[in-house]
């Protein structure tokens, strides 16, 4: 499969899971503020599992776990400065942003080894 098949199916498959993510979130969260946060968490989310994918498909052939390893450093990173920076600069609630951001990394992660294999 060639990496922009790869990463267009990720793609599509992230977008449905952040989907049906930020529906649920919205049950439990219900106040727009913290949908708007969801939102938000979902937007990044999706930015930076493609770019974490992209890493990983980059080294599946020479050291498949050092792209692996970059994607998830990158995702706690980020999420460690939204937390940090951005979630009090742009007035979030707390839990409906970064539970989301987690859980959305989590899950979008889980599909990704299918889409590794050469």
């Amino acid at each position: 499969m060639t990496t922009r098949r790869a990463v267009a199916i990720y793609a599509a498959i992230s977008v449905v899971i952040l989907a049906v993510g930020t529906w649920i979130f919205a049950a439990f969260f219900p106040a727009p503020t913290e949908r708007r946060a969801i939102h938000i968490s979902a937007g990044i989310a999706f930015v930076v599992q493609i770019v974490g994918f992209l890493a990983a498909r980059h080294t599946r052939g020479t050291n498949p776990f050092a792209g692996f390893g970059m994607g998830m450093l990158l995702r706690f990173v980020t999420l460690a400065l939204y937390a940090f920076l951005v979630v009090d600069q742009l007035g979030l609630p707390t839990s409906a942003a970064l539970l989301s951001l987690a859980t959305f990394f989590f899950v979008s992660t889980l599909v990704e080894p299918p889409l590794l294999k050469p």
